[in-house]
C-alpha cells in the first residue's frame, strides 16, 4: 500500500514538472504566486492564512514583472475559489505559509505545484523556494486547523 502511494506521488510530481515546463514555455516564463497582506509587491509579507489573504502577489520569474491582485474569492465575499483565480492568472507555482488539503487538490488538478513553509516577505519566500528550503505540499503537512476538507 505504501509503495503504491509513493509511486503515485512520484508520477504526480513528474506530471506536474512536465506540465509546468510546458506551461512555462507557452506563457514565456514561470509564474509564482504568494498570498500576501497588502499591495507592496516583493516587499509585502506572506499571509499565513492562504484562503483569507487580502491579496496575491504574482511574480513572473523570466521577466521580473510583479502583479498584485485582490482576493475576490468567495472566502472574501466574491465568487470562485482562490485556486481557480490563480489558474486564470496562469500561475505555475503557489508558495504559501500553510494551505488546506482541498485547495492543494484543486491546484494539483490544475497542474500548479504548491509549496508550504514560507514566511517573511515575498522576495524571501521566493528565494527560499528557489533554494529548495520549502516543502512540496502533501497530506502530512497541510493545514487541517479549519477543516477545509
Amino acid at each position: 500500500m505504501a509503495e503504491d502511494e509513493e509511486l503515485e506521488k512520484i508520477k504526480r510530481k513528474k506530471l506536474l514538472e512536465l506540465t509546468r515546463s510546458q506551461e512555462a514555455k507557452r506563457m514565456g516564463g514561470l509564474r509564482v504566486c504568494v498570498p500576501t497582506l497588502g499591495w507592496r509587491g516583493l516587499d509585502d509579507e506572506v499571509c499565513e492564512h492562504f484562503g483569507r489573504a487580502p491579496t496575491f502577489t504574482i511574480v513572473d520569474l523570466s521577466t521580473g514583472k510583479v502583479e498584485v491582485i485582490q482576493n475576490a474569492s468567495e472566502h472574501m465575499g466574491g465568487s470562485g475559489l482562490p485556486p481557480e483565480i490563480m489558474r486564470s492568472h496562469g500561475v505555475d507555482v503557489m508558495i504559501c505559509s500553510g494551505i488546506g488539503p482541498r485547495a492543494v487538490r484543486m491546484f494539483e488538478r490544475f497542474g500548479v505545484e504548491v509549496y508550504v513553509g514560507a514566511y517573511g516577505t515575498v522576495r524571501e519566500a521566493i528565494r527560499a523556494w528557489q533554494a529548495g528550503k520549502l516543502q512540496m505540499a502533501t497530506d502530512e503537512n497541510v493545514c487541517r486547523m479549519h477543516r477545509h476538507e
